[in-house]
């Protein structure tokens, strides 16, 4: 009796949040992920802070000023008749020097800055590729409760149905009260499986609420028809996924960028002179002169850094194979599973219709009298097991759709 008031309770609350759900396709979910998910907007602060290193790389050094003074110690050795703070008796130095970027030092840097300032931004990429990949699968895991809850309902509404019947049935004395006792025990079952499916949905919803960054009521869109037949040859997405997909464009790019660097550590290996002018009044005589200055390269030509530079780019360009490497098996074998579990659901939706004739048939029979009841439950099993398989098949063909789109890359142009 408890069951059954949670169960009423729980329907009329349902009821009236549906009005203000918002039904979301995949496409949607994916829209609104990228938008609002709460991981991609801390990931998107790198990309600002990479285009401010674009602007400290343009930056040119700032101009030095030096300034000294020296008076004379010697009461003795002073001008006659002078105090101490007296310019005669003093040097003053004032000089102003401008480092110098010399061997395309500037440029080599703000190439550098430009290429990590895009590489920030296939990183970003990558990263939506891969919330992308949990948004959709989340989503999949809100409709496979759903669809869950909706087959326990069906079967309940057959159950509760047929216990009336036997109820009446029992009144006339054509059956015994151990036929409904078994109908009322299946009854119970189905009202507990239903209530701990209505809580797994609500779960999944509220994970993916969390995926998308909203607090909004919303479910999936069970007419939504993204999950369309995929017609590209498995070749063509291969050749798609190796060109187009955000890792491999990060990885190309990330050989551009180890490119960059070592001219910027080639540069470096050049000392950086300093320049400048000096005006200096000794003993109120007034000098004029130019300065200058510049390291010897004798033992730092920055070759630990012009070392590390070609490594970097060595490893970038290993990188970039395994990658493309990666992504033809991941596309290729996405690709075969995807096939296989379209064939697998063509397969079933004949034994769905089965099922549903099948059912039909056993329960027209015992309600005519010419079966028995364990007849009847031993259909209403095989019809609950043969939609749960059925559902079961059409969820592993829309995962094995996602694989595929999160494999060829496919998943980001979705989220356009």
């Amino acid at each position: 009796m408890k069951s059954i008031v949670v169960v009423v309770l729980f329907c009329i609350l349902s009821l009236g949040q549906t009005f203000a759900q918002k039904l979301l396709t995949l496409r949607e979910s994916l829209q609104l992920a990228k938008k609002n998910n709460p991981d991609l907007k801390v990931a998107a602060f790198n990309i600002k802070a990479a285009e401010a290193d674009i602007t400290t790389a343009k930056i040119r050094p700032d101009p030095n000023f030096n300034m000294q003074l020296l008076h004379i110690a010697n009461p003795k050795q002073r001008a006659e008749g002078s105090a101490w703070p007296n310019s005669v008796n003093g040097q003053y130095w004032w000089q102003l020097t401008k480092p110098l970027q010399v061997a395309g030092q500037r440029t080599y840097k703000i190439d550098l800055a430009n290429k990590l300032f895009t590489q920030s931004k296939l990183d970003y990429s990558e990263n939506s590729r891969g919330i992308f990949y949990a948004v959709a699968n989340k989503w999949l895991d809100a409709w496979s409760a759903k669809i869950g809850l909706d087959i326990l309902e069906k079967g309940k509404v057959n159950i509760d149905s047929l216990v009336q019947i036997n109820e009446y049935r029992l009144r006339n004395k054509v059956i015994t009260n151990t036929d409904l006792q078994r109908t009322r025990l299946l009854q119970q079952q189905y009202q507990r499986d239903i209530v701990t499916a209505q809580q797994i949905y609500f779960n999944e919803l509220q994970n993916l609420k969390y995926l998308l960054g909203t607090t909004d009521s919303l479910s999936v869109d069970f007419s939504d028809n993204t999950f369309n037949t995929i017609l590209t040859a498995g070749d063509s997405l291969v050749e798609m996924g190796t060109h187009e997909r955000s890792d491999v464009l990060s990885a190309k790019n990330a050989i551009d960028v180890s490119t960059s660097n070592m001219k910027v550590q080639r540069s470096l290996a050049y000392p950086q002179p300093e320049v400048g002018g000096m005006y200096n009044p000794q003993n109120n005589i007034p000098y004029f002169g130019f300065y200058g200055t510049v390291a010897i390269p004798i033992f730092n030509r920055n070759q630990g850094q012009r070392e590390k530079a070609q490594v970097l780019k060595y490893q970038s360009e290993q990188n970039l194979w395994a990658t493309e490497r990666q992504a033809e098996t991941e596309i290729m074998t996405a690709y075969r599973s995807y096939v296989t579990q379209r064939q697998n659901l063509e397969d079933y939706q004949r034994n769905l219709a089965e099922a549903d004739n099948i059912l039909n048939s056993v329960r027209y029979s015992y309600v005519k009298g010419g079966t028995s009841i364990i007849d009847l439950l031993e259909a209403q099993r095989s019809w609950l097991d043969t939609q749960q398989r059925y559902y079961s098949t059409m969820e592993n063909f829309r995962r094995s759709y996602i694989q595929l789109l999160f494999a060829t890359g496919i998943i980001n142009q979705l989220a356009e």
